[in-house]
């Protein structure tokens, strides 16, 4: 296994790589969520490459990127033994040298729920995502269902702008209480801990309900009472997986989606509906 830091490097590494090549974007802090996206793109492809990257274009002034969990050593050996053949893992510097100034704005996918919370995420986020398979050129990337939003905005911009990839939703890894894997998890506290899955209960009472009949309006109301008191939610709703615009139905290919902050800790959770 390779491991670089500069673009050129990297090109020239990912450019003779057996194909399918299949690419794993990471922040690093990895997890089994992580490690699940690597497992199914080794089954798949010839060769596997994954990035370590935290990007600060997607953070606001107020949130933690400074705090956010970081072991490239450790996430090395993670991704070594899991078959990454290359692993980009560039600084803030390589990736925005001075005088960066252009960006990718994802419309109005990218204003709604994370993105009305966030302002200027998805726009990093598409940034970063942009430039890392114009350094790699992948044949397919892969990415976590539990960021369900940013999935469709990937997927979206993928789409718009032409780019001969294909993308691959691989699903939640979940601990044994429900709770999605998350970097973030390790923010919480043993009581916020004990509370978190109280979110994944709630996006599962309304889907319960739904599909037994009852108006969504309804099936949120109840399901707000499944949150944990010890929890601020942001949002629950029900979307339509490709738009993410509400609907009123479960009618798939659908999310049911939710966020909520445990502490100083905010953790998104949803639920595929695919029929």
């Amino acid at each position: 296994m390779h491991i670089v830091t500069s673009i050129p490097q990297a090109r020239a590494l990912f450019d003779v790589l057996p194909r399918p090549l299949g690419f794993v974007p990471t922040m690093g802090a990895l997890h089994d969520g992580h490690l699940a996206l690597v497992t199914r793109a080794r089954a798949e492809c010839g060769a596997v490459g994954a990035s370590i990257f935290v990007n600060p274009t997607q953070f606001a002034a107020n949130e933690d990127l400074d705090r956010y969990p970081r072991d490239l050593e450790g996430d090395c050996a993670k991704l070594a033994r899991a078959g990454v053949d290359v692993i980009f893992a560039p600084t803030p510097q390589t990736m925005y040298p001075e005088g960066f100034s252009t960006f990718v704005d994802v419309g109005a996918m990218g204003t709604t729920f994370e993105g009305a919370v966030r302002p200027t995420h998805f726009r990093g986020v598409a940034t970063v995502v942009t430039k890392l398979l114009n350094i790699v050129r992948p044949d397919t990337l892969y990415l976590g269902q539990k960021d369900a939003q940013q999935t469709a905005v990937i997927r979206r911009m993928i789409r718009d702008l032409d780019a001969p990839i294909g993308v691959t939703i691989v699903p939640t890894e979940r601990e044994s209480d429900g709770l999605a894997r998350s970097s973030r998890n390790v923010y919480l506290s043993p009581e916020e801990r004990a509370a978190a899955p109280s979110l994944h209960y709630a996006l599962q009472a309304i889907r319960l309900a739904m599909a037994s009949g009852r108006p969504k309006v309804d099936a949120i109301a109840a399901a707000r009472a499944r949150v944990s008191p010890l929890a601020q939610l942001e949002y629950l709703d029900v979307v339509d997986a490709d738009s993410f615009e509400p609907i009123e139905t479960l009618r798939p290919p659908a999310f049911v989606i939710g966020a909520a902050r445990f502490g100083g800790t905010r953790l998104l959770d949803n639920l595929w509906i695919d029929g």
